[in-house]
């Protein structure tokens, strides 16, 4: 286990990837809509648990979008979200809520096991809230959908396929609140966690081992990959747990997978020059949601979607039902 003096010296010399972003490109973080509720806090943890509420117009209770941003659960913001990522959704009545989440080395700070799960069961918990929240800020529970790149893809996905997380018999109001969505759509998502799944996918895959409690100072991605590999018998159900394509049921909501930055034809077990973001990944997950009878939309470059065209249309078609 990594001591507590370490694990606290990482948080503090790593930025966030939008600060990161920013300072290379020496540009502010986007501007965006003045949220209806700002550094809305849905837990006591700590500070990364908190989202950001913008309230669509409308006489009716309106659907809503969790943003969930990326940056390997390693770094990013929801400040990263503006007008852009916001204003399309608010356009067509529906609520948007761009959501933090505890990093993987605060979640190693917090003892949790595997790290991935405070990241995971974070944007759980927000979602949760905010269906508490439904009269209040005039939302509909039943539609609701999520988007969100690379980890935030990953961790939409993780909450639309997961069994329900409410539990019905809890003593916490928002803890009774469901947990499932309507939809999901999401660009460069990772599918699994498993090293050996993904090696057989993607030879040169390095994307995973931080997840379990692999990440220490001075230790690069592949080596974490690699330890991951030699520990795979022991965390194997963490594995099935927090890989999406592990929970796939008949009863999933439907899924759109968009990958813009394949460069070349996905094929399966060859290398790729970025492994993290492969387009194999949507390939794998989408034959996977098929056998079960689930709607899956995959996209990347030379395989475009005609259908709906883009994530956002996706999200406004299934949550708007048209």
């Amino acid at each position: 286990m990594i001591r507590r003096s370490l694990l606290l010296l990482l948080l503090i010399c790593l930025p966030t990837v939008a600060l990161a972003q920013a300072r290379r490109q020496n540009r502010p973080a986007p501007e965006r809509p003045e949220p209806t509720a700002a550094d809305f806090a849905y837990g006591q943890d700590s500070e990364r648990q908190k989202f950001d509420f913008w309230q669509a117009k409308s006489d009716k209770p309106t659907p809503v979008v969790l943003l969930i941003h990326g940056g390997g659960w390693m770094g990013g913001d929801k400040s990263g979200y503006g007008t852009k990522a916001i204003q399309p959704f608010l356009d067509q009545g529906i609520s948007v809520a761009a959501v933090n989440y505890r990093f993987i080395l605060q979640a190693m700070e917090d003892g949790v096991e595997p790290p991935v799960k405070g990241c995971l069961h974070d944007a759980a918990r927000a979602l949760q809230t905010i269906r508490s929240k439904a009269q209040e800020w005039n939302l509909d529970p039943t539609r609701v959908g999520a988007t969100g790149s690379s980890a935030g893809a990953c961790t939409s996905l993780w909450l639309a396929l997961h069994d329900d997380l409410a539990d019905p018999n809890s003593s916490d109001p928002i803890a009774r609140q469901s947990s499932r969505l309507t939809a999901a759509a999401v660009v460069g998502a990772q599918t699994s966690l498993d090293p050996r799944e993904l090696r057989e996918w993607i030879p040169n895959s390095i994307y995973g081992g931080h997840a379990f409690g692999f990440a220490q100072k001075g230790r690069t991605r592949p080596e974490e990959f690699d330890l991951l590999i030699a520990n795979r018998a022991k965390v194997l159900p963490w594995i099935k747990e927090y890989s999406p394509i592990e929970l796939v049921t008949t009863d999933d909501p439907p899924i759109y997978l968009d990958y813009p930055n394949q460069k070349t034809p996905p094929v399966l077990g060859q290398a790729e020059k970025d492994p993290t973001h492969s387009a194999i990944y949507g390939v794998k997950l989408a034959e996977k949601l098929a056998g079960a009878g689930v709607e899956a939309v995959l996209a990347y470059p030379g395989h475009e979607d005609t259908k709906y065209g883009s994530v956002n249309a996706f999200l406004i078609q299934k949550l708007k039902g048209k």
